[in-house]
């Protein structure tokens, strides 16, 4: 509950920096045609992402014939989230990862690694899948899409006025000329990147959410810790973030269980994903607040 509040109250504060910011540069109708424009930019990202991301590692549908035991393993699981059983793919990649993709839970897809087919036993297994059918039934793709259009629009209009501000407009009716050329561009700087700050908090906050998920879907909280201790050991070993730099797109790290590309400490600010150790340590207080039969619903 407390990271669901935390989540709207992030978007609470993205859309009223657009609208300050809107209002401050451009007035209303300059707001409407940057939201406009980066809500089209993301309809597509909406649409066509998922398709993208799994062609992008090569990833292909498993058949039932090839693995039941995982077609068994994710319809048991979705039943108990109770969302379709969404299609499962194959992306051939040694870095051991996972993710969800698909707008809403009737068109979704999970996708595994050969690498963490390799690494995880079955139980690990269970609770990462879970972990991704949490993504899917808690709608974070829509969430996420939300967040990015609001973040686009501030960003175009923070460009809007940075190039105002050098190509006249409305400095024909300030004295101040430099003091606004010299605010135009600390908003430019700023701006963006207090909304894509934003937009990382939401995004760590939508992983602890999909963990508390999983784990109460697949009823084995240290399952997901387990996969995750063993996730996070090898993502720091440094032949495999060789590896990892070789197969991973920067672009879609956000959307894998752990990220599998290490980031130094200022860098950090801008990651997806919250400290792995802090997700081990609220998956087993989990496991011992379900052992001694709190009710979660």
């Amino acid at each position: 509950m407390v990271n669901q509040l935390k989540t709207v109250l992030l978007l609470g504060v993205l859309t009223g920096m657009f609208l300050a910011i809107g209002h401050l540069v451009a007035g209303k109708q300059g707001m409407i045609i940057a939201f406009v424009v980066a809500l089209i930019m993301n309809f597509f990202a909406y649409f066509f992402s998922d398709k993208m991301a799994l062609a992008m590692y090569g990833a292909r549908e498993i058949p039932y014939e090839e693995a039941p035991w995982l077609h068994q393993m994710v319809e048991e699981l979705a039943r108990k989230a109770g969302i379709p059983k969404p299609k499962i793919y194959l992306a051939p990649i040694h870095v051991p990862n996972a993710f969800a993709t698909g707008r809403d839970p009737d068109h979704a897809a999970v996708a595994v690694t050969s690498g963490i087919l390799q690494i995880l036993n079955k139980d690990e297994l269970r609770g990462v899948l879970a972990h991704e059918l949490g993504h899917i039934k808690n709608r974070d793709i829509l969430i996420s899409s939300i967040a990015a259009t609001i973040g686009g629009a501030i960003s175009m209009l923070a460009n809007m006025a940075y190039y105002t501000a050098f190509l006249g407009g409305r400095d024909e009716e300030n004295n101040n000329i430099i003091a606004n050329i010299i605010g135009s561009i600390i908003l430019f700087i700023v701006a963006p990147l207090a909304a894509t700050l934003i937009q990382m908090a939401i995004s760590r906050s939508r992983e602890f959410i999909a963990d508390e998920t999983g784990a109460k879907i697949s009823g084995c909280p240290l399952c997901l810790a387990n996969a995750l201790r063993k996730l996070e050991e090898i993502a720091n070993n440094p032949q495999l973030q060789q590896v990892a730099t070789q197969e991973v797109n920067p672009g879609t790290a956000h959307m894998m269980i752990v990220n599998p590309l290490r980031a130094d400490t200022i860098m950090k600010l801008f990651s997806t994903h919250p400290p792995t150790e802090e997700r081990i340590r609220r998956l087993e207080e989990l496991a011992r607040k379900m052992s001694y039969g709190y009710s979660f619903a």
